[in-house]
């Protein structure tokens, strides 16, 4: 509105230069059509363009006021500015802008009854400037836009991504539980059935088994706090993370827990040896963890295990006697056996679980980082 009033009361101005000082009745009503309709210039800026410009054309033919046309320049900068950027669009509007700027020239030329040179350049390079202005203002609210809405998009991946590594720690962190709590339950009830049975024939032998089973379950039960604890904490403490896995440096006091247990184990460890990448390393343990524990469970006893170091890769394989009256094939639906294949699978490797000649075999084979990089 005061962009209205002040349009108007500019081109009120030039009529009183060109001296007429009484505006006459056909002044006034032509000045005002010439700057009010700019109130409604965003919702309708071509017509208010086209009106304005009329008036003016109209204006300049009657009298001899001189100066630029207020209104309509800033219709017309409105008018560049606030477009669609279309080629269509833009064809258009050049085409109103330049059949009106023609109109506008000739009946100032008309009113002052000679050939209107000065206008003519004069008009071309206002209302061209002004258009450029106008058009130079779109683009850089349109860049603006556009990067807001980058900036959106980011986030909403960022947020995305989060939420997305939030649930992969959750379910490692869930595979973790599974594979601490399992291993050490079974291994406090093997324990504990040689505690009962050893308690009157060998206390001794018998005190060392319960603080064994102590021991573990020490272990496991601080483990599982952690674990709990990092839950909980998820997305209130972004920095939270639970301490890794012990790696294949731990083998030796997995295969002892169990010698400890009663699984006749025995573990060899070939190829050129060299330090592991931590997912690698960590993923390795609950493997070896996770089969023994099978073992322990559902075996016959007795268990080998072989880590194999290649150049490009990390072979685990676990066998165990199947018991008699055992499944003859590998229970591919347990939550032990899923979670080693997820672990491998994680780390773009594979596992294998199969009955063959006797004998239950797990095979993992698990790509080292520096074969990746």
């Amino acid at each position: 509105m005061a962009i209205a009033a002040g349009a108007f009361a500019a081109t009120l101005g030039l009529l009183a230069a060109a001296g007429h000082g009484d505006l006459d009745a056909d002044g006034v009503p032509l000045a005002a059509l010439t700057a009010l309709p700019l109130v409604a210039r965003r919702v309708a800026p071509l017509a208010v363009f086209v009106v304005t410009a009329l008036a003016s054309a109209a204006l300049y033919g009657i009298t001899d006021v001189s100066g630029p046309p207020v209104g309509p320049t800033i219709a017309l900068y409105t008018l560049a500015m606030t477009g669609t950027g279309s080629r269509a669009r833009i064809r258009l509007n050049l085409a109103a802008v330049a059949s009106l700027l023609a109109m506008h020239v000739a009946a100032a030329g008309l009113g002052e009854g000679r050939f209107p040179g000065p206008e003519l350049v004069f008009g071309g390079l206002l209302w061209g400037g002004t258009w450029l202005a106008g058009d130079r203002a779109r683009l850089r609210r349109e860049r603006m836009a556009e990067l807001e809405e980058r900036a959106l998009r980011a986030e909403r991946d960022a947020d995305r991504e989060r939420r997305l590594a939030a649930a992969e720690e959750r379910a490692r962190i869930a595979r973790d539980l599974h594979d601490s709590a399992g291993h050490a339950i079974n291994v406090i009830l093997v324990h504990a059935g040689l505690g009962r049975l050893r308690a009157s024939e060998d206390p001794e032998e018998a005190r060392a088994t319960f603080e064994t089973i102590e021991k573990l379950a020490r272990e496991t039960v601080g483990e599982i706090d952690q674990l709990v604890r990092v839950l909980r904490e998820n997305g209130a403490n972004g920095g939270a993370e639970v301490e890794p896995p012990p790696g294949l440096a731990a083998l030796g006091g997995l295969v002892q827990q169990h010698r400890d247990a009663g699984l006749d184990v025995t573990a060899t460890v070939t190829g050129e040896r060299r330090p592991l990448s931590s997912g690698v390393d960590g993923a390795t343990y609950r493997i070896l963890q996770e089969a023994l524990t099978n073992a322990a469970r559902h075996g016959a006893g007795s268990a080998e295990v072989q880590v194999a170091f290649h150049p490009s890769a990390l072979d685990i394989t676990v066998a165990n006697p199947v018991a008699r009256g055992g499944p003859a094939s590998p229970p591919g639906g347990g939550h032990g056996l899923i979670g080693m294949r997820e672990r491998a699978a994680g780390l773009h490797g594979s596992l294998e679980a199969e009955v063959r000649d006797g004998r239950f075999l797990v095979h993992a084979r698990l790509p080292l980082a520096e074969a990746r990089a």
